[in-house]
């Protein structure tokens, strides 16, 4: 007998499964029993299913066996080793633990290093490929994590709240900017970009890296930005800052008192730096330093800037030269100068 029958309930079961079951073998199954229900022959199944005969005879010998649960309550595939237990405390390693903890001298967990705790420390056979199948059925990826700044300014929310309180008051005659450097290399910065299929786009590179600092701030009314080119081989140092700080003045000559709100660099600090000192006691009265909270880049609107001058210019670039690149750097800002200032922590304040 080539075919089976089936009783209502069955058929019903059976087509559940074949309509949602996410499993495609258990789906194949019913699919073959339904076909099998309906008097069509095993060559037509054969060839519309993709299947073999062995197949469709293996599952109807277990419906006749043991009816429609025999056939979909069996786990397909080999039966899975003891070592198979130990998945869940190996996902939890990787996530919560170092592998220092264990003895390694490493700083991540790679397969390999797992597959060897689990054989000498607990006499468990797994190969490295087992655990990285068992990451992956765990739901794990391998990938490059975001850094994120662990140390927190307990002062944080003190000195955000002042620094809202300056930006709502600010009187008509004073005006306020955020303030910032910016490291512009000749080697450039590597980055995504349109390439054909199989073929690896080159960016050339000089081999001897060449960096030029700039100093930078984007006015908080209008996203206007002022930028102060650093001289070779000056780094970010507080004389370039102090001439940014001279910029600031001509530029908002205007103002009475100009507020330049920055991070809390020492070059940045009148009691760390005896250069900043010397400015502030001939211009204190028109210049007024504020300080970030520390480790809080994102506070600064101003580096939204420098993350848009590195896509715009500095990524893939093929400048020869320092001059060539600053040259560039500083057309782009010339047409893109004015910016949005758009930061969520003083968005409601501004």
């Amino acid at each position: 007998m080539t075919s089976i029958r089936l009783t209502a309930e069955d058929r019903n079961a059976l087509l559940d499964h074949y309509r949602r079951d996410p499993d495609p073998q258990v789906r194949l199954r019913a699919h073959i029993l339904l076909l099998l229900a309906d008097g069509y022959s095993w060559a037509t199944i054969t060839a519309v299913l993709f299947t073999s005969p062995d197949t469709i005879a293996r599952w109807k010998g277990r419906f006749a066996r043991g009816g429609v649960e025999e056939v979909l309550g069996r786990l397909r595939g080999r039966k899975r080793s003891a070592a198979w237990a130990w998945a869940a405390v190996v996902v939890a390693w990787v996530l919560t633990c170092r592998p220092a903890a264990f003895g390694f001298a490493r700083s991540r967990w790679s397969c390999e290093a797992v597959a060897v705790l689990l054989r000498d420390d607990y006499a468990v056979p797994a190969s490295r490929e087992t655990v990285r199948r068992w990451l992956r059925q765990a739901g794990l990826v391998w990938r490059r994590p975001r850094p994120a700044l662990r140390p927190k300014d307990p002062d944080r929310q003190a000195r955000l709240e002042a620094l809202r309180e300056l930006l709502r008051g600010l009187p008509e005659d004073e005006t306020a900017v955020f303030t910032d450097e910016v490291d512009v290399n000749l080697n450039p910065k590597v980055g995504p970009m349109w390439m054909r299929w199989g073929e690896q786009a080159v960016v050339e590179t000089p081999g001897t890296n060449e960096k030029r600092y700039l100093a930078g701030s984007i006015h908080w009314r209008t996203g206007r930005v002022i930028l102060t080119e650093g001289r070779p081989k000056e780094g970010r140092s507080a004389a370039l800052f102090c001439r940014h700080l001279d910029d600031l003045r001509r530029a908002f000559r205007h103002y009475r008192v100009v507020h330049v709100v920055c991070d809390n660099a020492r070059t940045h600090k009148p009691e760390r730096s005896k250069v900043v000192r010397e400015y502030l006691a001939q211009w204190g009265h028109r210049v007024v330093l504020h300080y970030l909270p520390t480790y809080a880049p994102e506070c600064n609107p101003i580096e939204r800037v420098w993350w848009r001058l590195h896509e715009a210019v500095t990524r893939n670039h093929r400048c020869a030269s320092m001059e060539e690149l600053l040259q560039l750097t500083f057309d782009w800002l010339q047409l893109r100068r004015y910016f949005r200032v758009d930061c969520s922590v003083y968005e409601d304040h501004n």
